[in-house]
């Protein structure tokens, strides 16, 4: 445990300091994007973020490496197959972040990393099915699917990159359940094929980790393409690994027999290959997104407002309380299955999960009760909820400017202005900014 320890506080370390450097870099060539209709945040800001994230990758593999806990994961090819696939899906994420590629290259670049990964041996060998067992795939089969569970995870993780923090918090949560669950098979019952999975998800949760300081609401620099598409093909090669590579024979000594082995496994395996209980809401968000872009006649590739973090705004949700409620779910699906896994005849883990999943129904639900005021406690609580009061003028300038915004008439913001991007950019972040309309009187 301390080797992996050392290797995350290294890979969040090396992020955290690599991204002031990249933040400045990015500004200074250009990568900052104006703002569009369906963004909401109201200053341009720098892109990037990646760049620092890969270069911790690269520093807490090389950690790792040299740790004599560790040094026994590199004798195999995941770890370099995994870099490799890394560095080919970040160039191509850097390339969009400054010249916004077309998403079909998009695509074939994410294939493209997937085949490099499955040629190195990072491939999916064989899948313990419940009520069957073990079943081995041919060559192609475990290609096919090993590319699709690549393409497939990066884009959830690409689609719910939506607000500050929202990614990079998820993915940590995410990659913090897999690693419980693949350090318990790697210590707990002796199996060294888990071994890999268990690393990437420490060095996943030390990239995650080390951005997410200048990544929290209001962000300092975005993680872009560069950055979504590489946490996402990370978390899927650590799915591919222990999915794919932990040999069943070795499940049915230590679990006692292919049904249990299939049942102790089954958190990962559901359904069948996709780890969906550890990228359930990025995935929904993805697929929800796929169904309504094609009902409404529009390319499943085309960019709009009806993300899931973009619906929790539109109920009410402030953008900090957005991305906590996210997290919330994100966490009580991840960690839900992995104590499901260690014991799954408990009746008190199934009703834990029900009355957390309860609560969160009731946080979610909750700005559609306002709450009302007897009137003679009026004189002791905010303005805002006292009946007959009209509310500030500040407040009804940011109702109407979020309303032009869901119109899509967000007024643009071009870069390089100076007060506008020139503060935002190189000076300090003001916490209230100027909410004024253009051209009102100061």
């Amino acid at each position: 445990m301390r080797e992996y320890l050392l290797t995350l506080c290294v890979t969040a370390a090396v992020t955290y300091l690599l991204t002031g450097p990249v933040r400045k870099f990015a500004i200074a060539v250009g990568a900052m994007p104006e703002i569009r209709a369906r963004d909401v945040h109201r200053e341009p800001t720098p892109r990037l973020g990646g760049i620092a994230m890969f270069g911790g990758l690269c520093a807490g593999l090389l950690v790792a490496d040299h740790l004599d806990g560790l040094n026994a994961v590199f004798q195999s090819n995941e770890p370099r197959a995994l870099l490799s696939g890394a560095a080919l899906i970040w160039l191509i994420g850097v390339l969009d972040d400054k010249f916004e590629i077309d998403a079909l290259i998009k695509l074939g670049g994410q294939m493209i990393a997937a085949g490099v990964m499955v040629m190195q041996g990072l491939t999916i060998l064989w899948l313990p099915i419940p009520g069957i067992g073990s079943v081995s795939l041919t060559s192609w089969q475990g290609t096919l699917l090993t590319v699709a569970l690549v393409v497939i995870t990066i884009n959830a993780v690409n689609f719910v990159d939506g607000l500050d923090g929202l990614a990079a918090g998820m993915v940590c949560i995410a990659s913090a359940a897999f690693f419980m669950y693949a350090y318990r098979l790697w210590y707990g019952y002796g199996i060294e094929a888990a071994a890999p999975a268990t690393l990437f998800a420490a060095v996943l949760m030390g990239m995650c980790l080390g951005f997410l300081p200048h990544n929290m609401h209001p962000a300092r620099i975005f993680m872009g393409d560069s950055g979504s598409m590489l946490i996402g093909l990370v978390l899927a090669a650590g799915a591919i690994s222990i999915t794919g590579q932990v040999d069943p024979d070795a499940m049915k000594l230590n679990f006692g027999g292919t049904r249990d082995a299939t049942h102790a496994m089954l958190p990962v395996f559901i359904p069948l290959l996709m780890p969906l209980t550890i990228i359930a809401i990025p995935m929904a968000d993805l697929v929800l997104a796929i169904v309504r872009r094609t009902w409404n006649g529009q390319s499943p590739f085309a960019a709009d407002r009806g993300h899931l973090h973009h619906r929790l705004l539109e109920i009410g949700h402030s953008h900090s309380r957005a991305v906590l409620i996210m997290y919330f779910w994100s966490a009580l699906i991840a960690f839900g299955a992995v104590a499901y896994s260690v014991h799954s005849a408990s009746m008190w883990i199934v009703l834990l999960i029900v009355a957390l999943s309860a609560v969160g129904l009731v946080l979610l639900l909750l700005p559609r009760f306002a709450p009302r005021t007897p009137q003679w406690a009026e004189r002791f609580v905010p303005p805002r909820y006292r009946h007959g009061q009209g509310e500030p003028e500040a407040v009804h300038s940011m109702a109407e400017e979020e309303d032009d915004e869901v119109r899509g008439e967000r007024t643009p913001v071009v870069t390089g202005v100076s007060g506008v991007n020139g503060a935002t950019a190189i000076g300090p972040r003001s916490r209230f900014p100027d909410r004024r309309k253009t051209g009102a009187s100061r």
